[in-house]
């Protein structure tokens, strides 16, 4: 495999153990400046040229893309998708995860635990805002801040006020988090790769410091996670469309809380606690995909005039509850059930006598008008195509 790591740091802990497990594992691997590279956008030839020589065939690519240079680095990355060299991880999934009002918005059309939190502009909602996460204490954060920068406790709701207003003077946006005390000082960093999380640590702040990030002093140690925690960090990571992540979490007594998700998370603490070879768990992960890509639905199978991908739900009550998918119908109207989601469970290439059961969300690649009929009229005025109830069909059986 042809490897190139696009990082501004060579010498940071991070590149240099991503470099050392692909040389270790015989692949040909450059680290390359993301700064350095030109962009040509020519018709039918998307092209790269990196200190203004034209740039070889890369089989993928591992972006490292700091937060100062976002908008560069993933314009690197998006032209490097465009020339369909696979990359660890997508340039939409790197700008969502780098926006955390952006990122929290897109989670919250899942299933997912997260703090309550809110986001105002105006003065007068602040205490409002305060009120509806559940009062001081609460915390604060920048949207776009980075390693613990920009959070802030605010004991009081006075405390609170005053600190937002300072913010948005400096014409800063802002978020305001419910605080949870159970988990004041610790935080869990699950470190995801594909649909796995190979290594996970526990993050414990310095006495006095509510903030647990290990760049801010805090002690890393590691950590079992249970399949709540796990499935949790791997949905956050594919929902954002992130092979590669570090997934922060919070310990509450309802389960896990998802704080964010971070698309370039390093490697010296969660290796240092673990003792886990994490490096190598992401080239392996990259080797496989080069030799075995997995297939982009989004992209790939809407090629055939009128078939297309829809994610179809079943409530209760409805006339699929208690019914086999090879019983259903579907399969009779061209629509076939590629992955049955149950809670927290995905069921991939479910079988015919696979009961279905209220609450089953079925992602299908099959005729979109039938798939249309599928839905209720109210949720077509409604304009929702994208997740839909479905219910029964007088066409069917």
């Amino acid at each position: 495999m042809k490897l190139a790591i696009l990082s501004c740091s060579p010498g940071c802990y991070s590149t240099r153990r991503l470099r050392e497990a692909a040389v270790k594992r015989g692949h040909d691997v450059r680290v390359l400046n993301t700064l350095r590279f030109s962009i040509d956008v020519e018709p039918g030839n998307p092209a790269l040229y990196y200190k203004a020589l034209s740039l070889p065939r890369y089989d993928a690519v591992i972006p490292r893309i700091g937060a100062s240079i976002t908008y560069y680095g993933t314009a690197v990355v998006r032209q490097f998708e465009q020339m369909d060299v696979f990359c660890a991880n997508s340039s939409n999934g790197i700008s969502n995860s780098r926006d955390k009002l952006r990122s929290l918005q897109i989670f919250s059309r899942h299933q997912i635990g997260l703090p309550p939190t809110t986001f105002v502009r105006e003065r007068s909602d602040v205490l409002p805002a305060i009120d509806r996460v559940g009062g001081a204490p609460v915390i604060i954060k920048l949207i776009e801040g980075t390693q613990g920068v920009g959070v802030i406790l605010a004991e009081t709701v006075k405390i609170a006020e005053a600190i937002i207003e300072t913010l948005q003077t400096a014409r800063q946006n802002v978020l305001v988090q419910k605080f949870i005390g159970e988990s004041r000082g610790r935080d869990i960093r699950a470190f995801v790769v594909g649909d796995t999380v190979v290594a996970a640590m526990r993050r414990v702040a310095q006495p006095g410091e509510y903030r647990s990030n290990v760049h801010r002093g805090g002690r890393a140690e590691k950590v079992q996670l249970d399949d709540r925690y796990r499935e949790t960090a791997v949905r956050a990571a594919q929902i954002l469309g992130l092979r590669v992540a570090g997934v922060d979490m919070l310990e509450s007594d309802d389960g896990p809380l998802l704080l964010e998700v971070n698309s370039s998370p390093g490697l010296q603490g969660i290796e240092g606690a673990t003792k886990l070879d994490v490096a190598g768990a992401v080239i392996d992960y990259l080797a496989a995909q080069v030799d075995f890509p997995e297939l982009d639905i989004r992209q790939r199978l809407t090629v055939s005039r009128g078939y297309g991908v829809a994610e179809l739900f079943i409530p209760d009550g409805s006339e699929y509850v208690g019914k086999t998918i090879g019983a259903s119908g579907l399969r009779e109207k061209d629509i076939n059930v590629l992955t049955l989601h149950r809670e927290t469970t995905v069921i991939p290439n479910p079988r015919a006598n696979r009961e279905l059961q209220a609450g089953d969300r079925l992602l299908c690649f099959g005729k979109l008008e039938s798939m249309r009929e599928l839905v209720p009229a109210k949720a077509l005025r409604a304009r929702q195509p994208r997740v839909v109830k479905l219910q029964p069909s007088p066409k069917l059986p």
